[in-house]
């Protein structure tokens, strides 16, 4: 029986293992075509090559075992009193590494990607905080407040998530033109300060704190709020932080409403500015691979703070009620 045991954990470990390799490959692919050589030249050469488009294509950036072979190249150089063979070797070193990090020189000096960033991490944060907040409130009340119709108020809004969000743009595009919120960044915060899906997230999870604790703290003369933000919340935290995950790359990643509603450049949002990027550099797979890597860089340093919150939010949030 250990053997079996055993030999079913290799299995199990070694699919989990190569699945994941093949899901981070993607990711690796587009940090190491951000990191590769564009323009490459060596005395061996006799012109400039590009490891960007090369075929077949490279696995890993170039650029690192180049720097360390001229790196040897200069300190045997050095060794043999070879000055200007040296200082060819540690020039070519420089342009090595100039050229590995052109993209992101290039997107920083000649376009708004600080903006573009700035803007996406200051929308991200503040619908993130507001559904939060509301999502967490909705679903305290559809959990712990007993009140006629709470059952089917629950149902009708879990309905609305059988809706495509292309179904409601036209609609929404109304509201936000007739409250002259276009071109703006309200037109993005205020839509989505509440999600469906955070609802029913919330609502679920909060079926797992005890009503005892909740009474104890009115027996005590704790008002609604205080319960709710002293009580309630604190114990949330695990679905509060899935939920934010979810919120943060959901807006982050967002695309189709932001190119949308706004027509300003100074205002784009990380997604837009890339397409416009893409746009103006149509052969430039260097500089869009490093504009998409320092989209990406946000997601992962999140996910990577609050993992273990986001799986214990979505195993406890399961309960029955």
């Amino acid at each position: 029986m250990k053997k079996k045991a055993t030999a079913s954990k290799i299995i199990i470990y070694t699919f989990l293992i190569l699945f994941s390799i093949v899901s981070l490959l993607p990711l690796y692919w587009v940090f190491s075509t951000s990191l590769q050589l564009s323009s490459y030249q060596d005395e061996d050469l006799e012109r400039p090559i590009s490891y960007v488009n090369s075929n077949p294509p490279k696995m890993y950036p170039v650029g690192i075992t180049e720097y360390f072979e001229h790196w040897k190249k200069a300190r045997d150089a050095e060794k043999a009193d070879d000055t200007e063979g040296a200082a060819y070797h540690r020039e070519v070193m420089s342009n090595i590494v100039t050229d590995t990090f052109s993209g992101f020189k290039t997107l920083f000096k000649q376009n708004n990607m600080g903006r573009w960033f700035l803007n996406s991490l200051y929308i991200g944060i503040v619908v993130t905080i507001g559904i939060l907040l509301f999502d967490s409130m909705a679903g305290y009340v559809l959990a712990k407040k007993k009140f006629p119709g709470r059952n089917l108020i629950f149902w009708l809004i879990i309905s609305t998530m059988m809706i495509p969000g292309q179904v409601t743009l036209v609609p929404l595009f109304i509201m936000v033109r007739d409250l002259n919120l276009m071109d703006t960044h309200w037109a993005l915060i205020l839509p989505d300060l509440s999600m469906v899906f955070g609802v029913f997230l919330m609502r679920q999870f909060m079926y797992s704190i005890p009503d005892e604790l909740i009474e104890a703290a009115k027996i005590d003369g704790a008002s609604e709020w205080r319960t709710f933000w002293k009580i309630v919340l604190p114990l949330a935290k695990p679905g509060l932080a899935a939920l934010g995950i979810f919120t943060f790359m959901n807006v982050w990643n967002s695309f189709l409403w932001p190119i949308i509603v706004l027509n300003n450049s100074d205002l784009y949002t990380l997604p837009v500015g890339l397409k416009t990027l893409q746009d103006a550099n149509l052969a430039s797979f260097k500089l869009l691979m490093s504009g998409a890597a320092i989209a990406a860089i946000p997601m992962i340093i999140v996910f990577l703070i609050f993992q273990k919150h986001f799986v214990k939010g979505l195993t406890l949030g399961g309960v029955k009620e």
